[in-house]
C-alpha cells in the first residue's frame, strides 16, 4: 500500500507543479511584497507571480491521498499542509485568495490521485 499512496501523492504533485506554473503566467498576478515592502519578512519569493499559491497545492497534493491511505495520520498531515498555506500569506509571498485557491486546486488533484491509484 505505501507504493501506491506515494504513487498517488506524486502524482498529484505532478499534475499541480504543471498547472501553477500555467496559472501563474496566466495571471500575472503581483505578490503582496512586490506591492507593498513587508514589514519584518526578507524572504525572496521563488518566482515573481502570486496567483495560485504553488506551495499550498503541493503541501494539499501530498497530504490529502497520504491521509486517505493512512488516517492515523491525517491530523498531522493537515497540520502540516495548513501551516505550510498559512506561511505563505504570514511572510507576505501570497494573497489569502492565492492561498486558497492553491489549497482547493491541490486538495482536489490529491483525491483525484488517490481516486486513480486505489
Amino acid at each position: 500500500m505505501r507504493f501506491i499512496a506515494f504513487a498517488a501523492s506524486a502524482s498529484a504533485e505532478l499534475a499541480t507543479v504543471v498547472l501553477f506554473r500555467a496559472m501563474k503566467k496566466a495571471s500575472h498576478r503581483k505578490r503582496p511584497c512586490h506591492l507593498e515592502a513587508h514589514c519584518w519578512s526578507n524572504v525572496l519569493p521563488p518566482d515573481q507571480f502570486s496567483f495560485p499559491s504553488g506551495h499550498a497545492m503541493s503541501a494539499f497534493a501530498i497530504a490529502i491521498p497520504l491521509c486517505i491511505f493512512y488516517p492515523e495520520l491525517q491530523a498531522g498531515l493537515l497540520i502540516l499542509a495548513v501551516s505550510i498555506a498559512v506561511s505563505r500569506v504570514v511572510l507576505g509571498m501570497h494573497f489569502v485568495s492565492d492561498v486558497v485557491v492553491g489549497s482547493l486546486l491541490g486538495a482536489g488533484f490529491g483525491y483525484g490521485a488517490y481516486q486513480l491509484f486505489r
